[in-house]
């Protein structure tokens, strides 16, 4: 068996994942989408930026001959070089490097560090060792990174006799960041056997959707399809992996189960709120009905002029580059969208400007939006820009959260309570069909590097449905409120 720090690192975010990946069939994968391209992309741009501030040597070998490239890797450590690129590090496993290393079949580890730096210490190799360091794309030292980094360090180890000093991340702001093999080596051993005597069951780990980590996983189609069929409680919304976990152990396998299960028996594990919300979501789901949730008030603000927000930016970057606004005129009986579009980073301001403008042509109305990204991005620029206190902050009392006053009221039929399954719950079908925030993000990528303005009309298009699709599920709550029994 082969285990390498890619299926170590996938296996932590979902077991699944792992096993599909060494045993799957690959004809069930998912072909990447944008997005996930473009953040292999990204990594590479960035890989690339930190490489271009130092000299390296990378190993020379045939494609996909990896002894050749631990052979190759050898050399360079043994002639000293300062930096190695996509060394290739192998070694079998055994109960001296892996504590309490147990497994009937062989395993061998196959290790390609981004970076080996070369230390003063003592070597097999001489005078000098090396250290691992990865070079990652996101903002913060997750935990998966750094178990990858002790991953790198325990093969390492082998390679070189001596295990390394520490080893290092470099995240997208390209400052080193130290992780402690003392606290992490320990951790990744114990991963490291859950993880090879998982892969080594017969039967492939069940199938959970948690739409959080599944997304972008490319085995989504098939399990999404598998837990479709069986009807699997992850479908529900709430139905996290710790509490299927305990439902599990009580015999509760099914919506059905868990619709008719005695509020008593799960209370004390769950609370009194969770344990509501949970029965409540399984019968509204099993019977295909609206459950109102209690005789909370909810109020929903009435004018005759109703604004609809949404934002499409570049998270990673912080710039919001296109702020939609749906005018509503209920006594005239048009809509109008207006999308306040910055074609790049430096028209940002201006853009901020013409959203307060217009916001403030309607003081009175109030401006609804679906989630609450829309507050904090409007605090942030009203931070980035200094914007005067008078016109800003009175617009957090005219924000209303539709996604918030839905989840208050009522208890849908859904499998999420995102805006997309809500809105398409209630008949309402985005006009491209594939349209995310994250294919947008894409969208808005190639139009830097193109100029191509079909992909700011896409981008345009999708943010318009967004606000009518916020509109739409925003009349459907005042309408279902007025009938509420409570």
């Amino acid at each position: 068996m082969l285990i390498t720090a890619e299926l170590l690192l996938q296996y932590q975010r979902c077991h699944r994942r792992a096993f599909l990946d060494l045993y799957g069939n690959k004809q069930e994968l998912d072909p990447p989408n944008d997005f996930q391209l473009k953040l292999q992309q990204d990594r590479l741009a960035h890989q690339k930026i930190v490489l271009s501030e130092q000299t390296y040597h990378k190993p020379e070998y045939p494609h996909k001959d990896w002894q050749a490239g631990a052979q190759a890797t050898l050399t360079l450590m043994r002639q000293g070089v300062e930096r190695i690129y996509k060394g290739v590090l192998i070694t079998e496993v055994n109960e001296n490097y892996f504590p309490n290393y147990q497994s009937p079949v062989p395993i061998t580890i196959l290790s390609f560090p981004d970076l080996l730096v070369k230390q003063p210490g003592n070597s097999i190799f001489g005078n000098w060792c090396y250290i691992p360091v990865q070079i990652e794309l996101g903002k913060r030292p997750k935990q998966e990174y750094k178990i990858s980094a002790a991953f790198h360090a325990q093969v390492l180890t082998v390679t070189q006799g001596v295990k390394p000093p520490a080893a290092w991340l470099i995240l997208r702001e390209r400052k080193p960041y130290f992780v402690s093999l003392e606290n992490w080596l320990p951790q990744m051993q114990t991963i490291f056997q859950e993880c090879s005597q998982t892969l080594q069951q017969s039967e492939t780990p069940e199938v959970f959707i948690s739409r959080q980590k599944c997304n972008l996983c490319h085995w989504y189609s098939s399990c999404y399809g598998i837990a479709k069929s069986q009807e699997h409680l992850s479908l529900l919304p709430g139905v996290t992996p710790s509490r299927y976990s305990y439902l599990q152990q009580v015999n509760i396998n099914t919506v059905a189960s868990l619709a008719n299960a005695n509020f008593a028996d799960l209370e004390p594990v769950f609370g009194k709120e969770i344990t509501e919300q949970l029965l409540r979501q399984s019968q509204a789901n099993l019977n295909n009905q609206i459950i109102f949730n209690s005789n909370l008030a909810i109020n929903l603000p009435t004018s005759d002029i109703e604004l609809y927000f949404d934002i499409e930016s570049q998270p990673e970057i912080d710039f919001a580059y296109l702020l939609g606004v749906l005018l509503v005129d209920k006594k005239a009986q048009t809509e109008k969208f207006y999308p306040l579009l910055a074609e790049d980073f430096s028209e940002e301001a201006a853009t901020w400007q013409q959203f307060l403008n217009l916001v403030w042509d309607y003081p009175q109305a109030p401006i609804f939006h679906f989630c609450d990204y829309e507050v904090s991005m409007v605090k942030e620029l009203a931070k980035r820009y200094q914007t005067p206190t008078h016109l800003w902050k009175p617009l957090l009392n005219r924000l209303v959260d539709v996604h918030e006053k839905v989840t208050q009221a009522v208890t849908l039929p859904t499998e999420s309570y995102s805006l997309k399954a809500i809105a398409r719950w209630l008949g309402f079908n985005w006009r491209n069909p594939s349209a995310t925030g994250s294919q947008a993000i894409c969208w808005y990528d190639e139009w830097l590097k193109t100029g191509d303005r079909t992909f700011l009309e896409k981008i345009v298009t999708y943010n318009e449905d967004d606000c009518l699709a916020t509109h739409i599920v925003k009349n459907w709550l005042s309408k279902t409120l007025e009938k509420s029994p409570l």
